[in-house]
């Protein structure tokens, strides 16, 4: 009797091990965020990603670095959001630096986190893009005044590096084109040929990297 009591004791002392050896689950790792990119426009710099999966239960968090330093920082509008994209234009303001993003996925449901997605190197200098400026125009006496408006952001930024181009364009479709110098954004046109039909549009130049803008929309009218 003692014998079988001993064996029951035995018996339940492995189980209670056997128990406790069982591991925990490690969540499995999700899969990483796809196309991590920057597109800027006038010096407006936001990363984009695609998610890995359709579902809804994702959040995404996004640091960044200068390039050559070693510390990631977090952005903090971003850190647990469910957007796509994330503003970076106050961290990435100078134009000297160059910059590196990243970003990784988390799953509400599973707790389970992706590897960090490493953007391309990044220049706000040289890969932003330029918005095409507003041309307006003004009839004196005197002739067409011409007034180049580009974005505000352009002006504050690179005010001394911007140039202008006004293109004239006439009935026959033959184009001449004025240069108009750094810091200047008025041009006046004088003989132009009465009762001619001409289109103007404007396009902005910003030196030394020569990256220019889009044309303006045409403003058209006929020289009474």
């Amino acid at each position: 009797m003692a014998c079988l009591l001993l064996g029951a004791v035995l018996v339940l002392l492995l189980l209670g091990t056997l128990s406790v050896c069982v591991p925990t689950q490690i969540p499995a790792m999700l899969a990483p965020p796809t196309q991590v990119r920057f597109k800027s426009m006038d010096y407006t710099n936001i990363l984009h990603w695609t998610s890995p999966t359709n579902s809804s239960s994702l959040q995404y968090y996004v640091q960044w670095k200068i390039y050559g330093e070693l510390n990631w920082l977090d952005v903090d509008d971003c850190q647990g959001i469910v957007k796509h994209q994330c503003d970076l234009s106050s961290v990435t303001s100078d134009t000297r630096e160059w910059y590196y993003a990243r970003v990784r996925a988390t799953s509400l449901s599973t707790s389970s986190k992706s590897a960090w997605v490493l953007s391309p190197r990044f220049s706000p200098r040289w890969d932003t893009e330029i918005s095409a400026p507003a041309l307006k125009l003004n009839f004196t006496l005197q002739g067409i005044v011409v007034r180049v408006k580009p974005p505000r952001v352009l002006v504050r930024k690179m005010h001394s590096s911007l140039h202008h181009q006004i293109f004239v364009i006439n009935n026959s479709g033959e184009e001449e084109v004025f240069e108009m110098a750094c810091c200047s954004n008025k041009l006046t046109l004088k003989k132009l040929i009465h009762n001619a039909k001409y289109c103007l549009e404007a396009q902005t130049i910003i030196f030394p990297q020569a990256k220019t803008s889009a044309r303006s929309s045409a403003k058209c009218f006929t020289m009474l």
